[in-house]
């Protein structure tokens, strides 16, 4: 897991990005794993499954726009990212 300023720096596109398509997805990879990290130790907890469902459908539909409009820095996310696809 990284740091909310290390994401930004690793996939901004330039020195004063911070809200473009590919940091978002950053973000919400960081947000997804820390979830998924903390339903290992509490399985009962149904209130965050929410939260990590609505985390994991953003990010794909982000995903799926950034495939759309540019391609090449959408292979670059995934890439950085090890996300599947």
């Amino acid at each position: 897991m990284m740091k909310k300023k290390d994401v930004i720096k690793s996939l901004a596109q330039h020195s004063k990005d911070v809200g473009s398509t590919e940091i978002q997805i950053g973000l919400l990879t960081d947000k997804i794993s820390k979830l998924s990290d903390h339903f290992k130790k509490s399985k009962k907890d149904k209130h965050s499954t929410l939260g990590l469902n609505k985390s994991v459908n953003k990010r794909k539909k982000l995903l799926v726009y950034l495939k759309k409009k540019n391609p090449e820095s959408y292979l670059k996310v995934i890439k950085q990212l090890n996300l599947r696809k």
